[in-house]
């Protein structure tokens, strides 16, 4: 029970988190699930990508396939919505940070 908490709480941060890579760079998604366990975050294929394309149906991200390998890779780049949205997402988050931070 505790970790579908967790984990339901922890998908917003791993959106903004997915919103401040696709701003500096394409993203695609094996990249991103070695860059949330780099931070802790253990997310299977099988939820990163759900995330992803409901982030591009909602605006935020935009998506590029190349052909890499012999292979069509998915690139997700930030829209101008999505650049928006982790810009009002920074600023909310550090706001309540600032108020639940430990003294």
């Amino acid at each position: 029970m505790e970790d579908k908490i967790l984990r339901k709480l922890f998908l917003g941060f791993i959106q903004i988190h997915v919103l401040h890579h696709a701003m500096e760079e394409p993203i695609y998604g094996s990249w991103m699930l070695e860059e949330l366990r780099h931070h802790g975050y253990e997310l299977s294929p099988g939820s990163l990508y759900p995330l992803l394309h409901n982030m591009e149906n909602s605006g935020l991200l935009i998506k590029e396939e190349k052909l890499v390998g012999g292979k069509i890779r998915k690139y997700y780049s930030a829209t101008e919505r999505g650049a928006e949205v982790l810009q009002e997402a920074r600023a909310k988050a550090y706001e309540l940070f600032k108020e639940i931070k430990a003294p």
